[in-house]
């Protein structure tokens, strides 16, 4: 069937951070936007009084990304700018890269004066025979879904 696409499978996601791979992660979430809806209460033509739905204030998400606890600690880092009341220095671009199984970007979204709000530690348990999982959370002022 001519022009059919099939959804795209991701294998892993990159974090750049101005242009530079941080690391990667096996789970992102939270990419997107969200406008809220204002109810306007007006008298139509008829004299009947309506509802409209307007358009009001722009939200960007909060992103999430997990992954394995590895020895980078370019996330840490990154959080750690914020700790001390450096957010201006912390804020920058950054880009979340899908990656096909045979390692080709397949989705790119890139992020505006972005910054980590949270990082969370891996849950330890000696008796554990799971993976050590930490997690970043990223709040932006803006997103774009852009070609690979």
């Amino acid at each position: 069937m001519p022009g059919r696409e099939d959804p795209l499978v991701a294998f892993k996601f990159g974090l750049e951070i101005e242009g530079k791979l941080s690391g990667f992660f096996t789970v992102v979430g939270g990419i997107g936007s969200e406008t809220e809806v204002v109810d306007h209460k007006v008298v139509n033509e008829n004299g009947e009084t309506i509802v409209q739905k307007l358009p009001g204030r722009l939200t960007w998400t909060e992103v999430t990304l997990k992954r394995g606890v590895t020895s980078n600690l370019d996330i840490w880092d990154w959080r750690n700018l914020v700790v001390q009341g450096k957010v201006e220095d912390a804020r920058t671009n950054c880009s979340i890269i899908a990656y096909s199984q045979d390692q080709q970007p397949i989705a790119r979204w890139e992020f505006t004066n972005a910054w980590p709000s949270k990082v969370i530690g891996p849950e330890l348990d000696s008796g554990s025979t799971d993976y050590m999982i930490e997690e970043v959370t990223i709040v932006h002022e803006g997103m774009e879904r852009v070609k690979p």
